[in-house]
């Protein structure tokens, strides 16, 4: 009888554990191809990695994602990421809605190049409203070199969708097993796979060979609503040693919406820049001052002239601790939603 009742017992676990093994692989995740590096092949004409491989392909590589989820495909595009732009992140954006509102989608994975990849996890940051993850991967390796990376990362964004603790994230940028928040993530190298990089604040967490494991949330994240397809055009300009303040002035009168000043230190210019800068906002033009620093805020700190406090004192707008590309989206997302009004901007970029 109790041989019986082991028996029994035994067969009653067996079960549960094959009965979960099939609850999670029938978990659905949309896997979105945009192309980059882990799409590409070494042409042997050019003798130089050229787009090659589609979102098939890229799967076809990692067949033990099979006991995760079931993968769909969607190539919506194979272009390096140095192409990506307004119009196809608005493209993207439809798409991982569409994904997303489906209820058997536990999330999606976009794989895209790694030079803007931090680009367009930010703009789907703050586009997007749903609590599925949304995660982002790329490779600094491509398909034809021997330790190709896109698998590894492939496998862990899967592994991250169908994680319970993943939801309410928002958009993750995944690679090398470190989980970055969308808002502070950056490339800090031009090759190495360890690329992406969270600053001061560090990365969420691991996608380690047990489980993905999270160690914190992102505190700082907001829903810009996008309320149009086309979104204005706003212009990055450089301070360095001697600028002129030109190309300010140049942005200013060929149509700029806005400005984004990559400015020095905590947030200070020259004064032709200064001049410049004064010159655009005379002109109703929002100027956000970021800086060329790697980590913490911009604020209003130096008097001189083309200080910090001048800046702020003319009517510019301080980005915090966003870089200028990441400024440059938030902005492009007020504007187009209509927050023109100075003191609104900075209230959008202090959340």
């Amino acid at each position: 009888m109790r041989k019986t009742t082991v028996s029994v017992i035994g067969v009653m676990i067996l079960v549960l554990i094959f009965a979960g093994v099939a609850s999670a692989a029938d978990q659905v995740v949309k896997l979105i191809a945009t192309g980059g590096t882990i799409a590409m092949k070494i042409d042997p004409v050019k003798k130089a990695p050229v787009p090659a491989i589609s979102g098939e392909d890229l799967l076809a590589t990692v067949p033990e994602i099979s006991k995760y989820a079931q993968v769909e495909v969607q190539n919506l595009s194979n272009v390096p990421s140095d192409y990506m732009d307004p119009e196809r992140w608005v493209g993207l954006q439809k798409a991982v809605n569409e994904a997303l509102a489906r209820d058997e989608v536990a999330g999606v994975i976009v794989s895209h190049g790694t030079d803007t990849l931090e680009e367009t996890a930010y703009f789907l940051d703050l586009t997007i409203k749903s609590d599925k993850p949304i995660v982002l991967i790329g490779a600094q390796r491509n398909a034809s070199e021997p330790d190709f990376d896109g698998p590894r990362n492939l496998l862990n964004a899967v592994r991250i969708c169908v994680s319970p603790d993943a939801k309410g994230k928002g958009a993750l940028i995944v690679l090398n097993n470190q989980i970055n928040a969308a808002r502070l993530a950056t490339k800090t190298h031009t090759s190495s796979v360890e690329t992406f990089n969270s600053g001061d604040f560090g990365f969420l967490g691991y996608a380690d060979n047990d489980r993905v494991i999270f160690y914190q949330a992102p505190l700082r994240r907001q829903h810009v609503a996008l309320s149009s397809e086309k979104l204005p055009t706003i212009e990055i300009v450089s301070m360095y040693g001697g600028a002129s303040g030109s190309l300010v002035k140049a942005a200013a009168d060929q149509g700029a919406k806005g400005i984004v000043i990559q400015a020095l230190g905590w947030g200070n210019v020259n004064i032709p820049m200064f001049e410049a800068i004064k010159y655009a906002i005379g002109k109703g033009i929002p100027v956000v001052i970021s800086t060329r620093v790697h980590t913490g805020r911009v604020l209003p700190v130096y008097g001189f002239e083309g200080g910090g406090k001048t800046l702020k004192d003319a009517g510019a707008i301080f980005a915090d601790d966003l870089t200028p590309q990441k400024a440059r989206i938030l902005l492009m997302l007020a504007l187009q939603s209509g927050v023109r009004e100075s003191k609104q901007l900075q209230a959008l970029f202090d959340k």
